[in-house]
């Protein structure tokens, strides 16, 4: 379970306001990645009741991720998420794409952080002292929350894709390359939101340009 412990080692170094970062939406083909960035209150100790709502997204069900994203946007003293569209993520690939994401959530926290914890990400310049850590987001509370704010956020704009781009089943699989994903992708086409930089649809716009030829 994630706790406090990197938050507190930080806090050691003399940095106070401490943000989690994570992301979610990284493997999709369609939709944006998202990047949510938490500052939890200095004082908290992770025994609070709430905060027992909080673990990894990945091991939480969409109830609960849609119930400990309230407790976190009520009960955090900052927090942020940003949305990098499709359109930029062909334009210049996914890794960028998320650490964009990544810092323009932290660049919208007020109070602004003085440290990060991030889920690992290969990011050579951050503008604050930082810490990437593996699976971060089962180790630190704050990255978790953040990770939940992430998810639930790109999970409720897929949802809503779903009235723009009926027929692909986005409220069903949020973009992942399910089997009803790819069978949908096949008969239709690619949506204006789908990453055409992203295999299978690269491999099918190869072979569209080879017929053509």
């Amino acid at each position: 379970m994630p706790d406090l412990s990197l938050e507190a080692d930080f806090r050691l170094q003399g940095y106070h306001l401490i943000a989690g970062v994570d992301e979610a939406g990284r493997g999709p083909l369609a939709g944006p990645v998202a990047a949510a960035a938490v500052i939890l209150p200095p004082c908290l100790t992770g025994d609070e009741p709430w905060m027992a709502a909080i673990d990894d997204s990945k091991r939480l069900s969409e109830r609960r991720r849609t119930e400990a994203a309230a407790l976190i946007r009520e009960n955090s003293l900052a927090c942020a998420v940003e949305l990098i569209s499709a359109e930029i993520i062909d334009r210049i690939g996914i890794g960028q794409a998320v650490i964009r994401a990544m810092l323009a959530a932290v660049n919208r926290l007020r109070p602004a952080p003085h440290a990060l914890l991030m889920d690992w990400v290969p990011i050579k310049e951050c503008p604050l002292p930082h810490q990437t850590v593996v699976k971060g987001d089962a180790r630190s509370l704050s990255i978790a929350a953040a990770s939940i704010l992430a998810k639930v956020a790109r999970d409720d704009l897929m949802v809503r894709a779903e009235g723009c781009y009926p027929g692909y089943g986005f409220a069903r699989h949020k973009g992942y390359a399910t089997t009803h994903h790819l069978l949908c992708l096949s008969e239709l086409g690619p949506s204006p939101i789908h990453r055409r930089s992203f295999s299978p649809l690269r491999q099918a716009r190869m072979l569209s340009d080879a017929d053509a030829r």
